[in-house]
This record gives C-alpha cells, sequence and structure tokens, in this order.
C-alpha cells in the first residue's frame, strides 16, 4: 500500500535579493490535519493587444509574459480530543506569515517569509511563494473562549522559480537553492555535487522532509541547504 502523505505549509526567510533563493526555514510547519479535499490552483499569460487607430480587424496581440501561480486551499483544524490551543496556535502562525520575518525586519528590506505547500509527490502545487491572504472561521470553543473547531482558507501566490546554482568549475560553495529534480536524480548525487560527499544525502533529505530517497518524483523542486549550515533546516 502507498504510504499516506500529509500536505504541509513550510515559511523560509525570504532572499536578500530579488534574485536568491529563500533562506532557512522560519519556526516550524504548519501541517493539515486532515488532507485537503479539494484546492484550486491557476495561472495566467500577460498578452498586450497593439489596436490601430481606425483598423476594421483587431490587432495581433503580443506575449509579454506569464502570470505567477496561485493556490487556494483550506486547512480543517480540530483540537476537540485534547482541547488544546493548537488550533489558535496554528492560525496565529499563517497570520504572522503575512508579516516580515524579525531577521528581516533587521535590515533595510523588511519582508514576509516565502512559504511553499508540499503534499507528497504532488509537484505541480509545490512552489515558494507568499501568503496573499489568511481567513479564518472559527466554529466551536471551550467555555474559557479557547478555539477548539476552525476552517482556514489560504491563498499563496508564486514568488519566483528556480534558481540556478554557481558554476561548478568556480571552486566556490554553492548558496542555498531551489532544484528542480530531474529523471536520475538522487539525492546522493546531488550530496556529491553540492557538497562533495555523497554521504551527505541526509541534509537535503532533513530539509525537504524526504522520507523515502529513494522515491524522488521529477518536476518537484527542492531546497539544497548552502554548505557548512544544514542545521538551519531544523
Amino acid at each position: 500500500m502507498t504510504a499516506l502523505a500529509r500536505a504541509k505549509l513550510t515559511a523560509y526567510e525570504p532572499p536578500k535579493q530579488p534574485s536568491e533563493p529563500p533562506g532557512s526555514q522560519v519556526g516550524k510547519a504548519v501541517p493539515f490535519q486532515f488532507n485537503p479535499a479539494s484546492l484550486s490552483l491557476g495561472k495566467g499569460a500577460g498578452w498586450v493587444r497593439h489596436v490601430a487607430k481606425g483598423a476594421k480587424e483587431v490587432g495581433v496581440p503580443e506575449f509579454v509574459g506569464t502570470h505567477p501561480r496561485r493556490l487556494s486551499v483550506e486547512l480543517f483544524l480540530d483540537a476537540t480530543a485534547t482541547h488544546d490551543s493548537s488550533v489558535q496556535q496554528a492560525v496565529e502562525t499563517l497570520i504572522d506569515w503575512c508579516a516580515p520575518t524579525e531577521r528581516s525586519s533587521a535590515t533595510d528590506s523588511p519582508s514576509a517569509p516565502w512559504v511553499k505547500f508540499t503534499w507528497g509527490s504532488f509537484s505541480t502545487v509545490s512552489f515558494f511563494g507568499y501568503l496573499e491572504d489568511v481567513q479564518a472561521t472559527y466554529s466551536l470553543f471551550d467555555p474559557n473562549g479557547t478555539p477548539l473547531r476552525a476552517t482556514c482558507s489560504v491563498s499563496l501566490t508564486e514568488a519566483a522559480g528556480p534558481v540556478p546554482g554557481q558554476n561548478p568549475t568556480s571552486g566556490a560553495l554553492h548558496a542555498r537553492r531551489v532544484h528542480r529534480l530531474v529523471k536520475g536524480d538522487s539525492l546522493e548525487t546531488l550530496a556529491y555535487r553540492e557538497y562533495g560527499d555523497p554521504t551527505a544525502w541526509r541534509v537535503i533529505a532533513q530539509a525537504n522532509d524526504i522520507d523515502d530517497p529513494t522515491r524522488l518524483r521529477p518536476g518537484t523542486e527542492i531546497l539544497l541547504p548552502a554548505a557548512g549550515e544544514p542545521g538551519d533546516e531544523e
């Protein structure tokens, strides 16, 4: 039987420069107690139609680029079995991810974290983006007011595509970056390419919560921690 993959949302420090990949993980991931029953994914293309004054026919459209992917999904949170504050904490975490991180606030470029939705091998919906909207509807409370049940709607907009690595012939260490898996990739070969040590594959597995390194799906984006700082991903 195929193992059940749990969906989750994970936040990362925003890049210092627009062309750079995201940084280390921000706090803990927010797991889905119940996998989504449905989700919405969209992407558009930008076109400009040049219209000539007095022309009888429509102008030929000109392609000007693609719009970012947009993902909308709902989390159902329930603490009726534990009667704890886990529902409130999960919603507060998502709301906090709409605000600048402490590390970025200490710089001249405060920014909200980059967030990534992951759900097993469903690579199409796995991309780095930012939370554009978070809406929580609470539906059950403890007598002391603690929320026990909530439905949280999240809208995620793509921030950027994969960032290419450095020239491997330069001799410099690779910066933290995103890699899109291709057929034939393995964690051992990626570890050798990034760190010169194939036994360091566990660093990549830990950074991406990969339970089975033998089952890598081409097209999936994974985070490659910078050499010397894999501990930042814990």
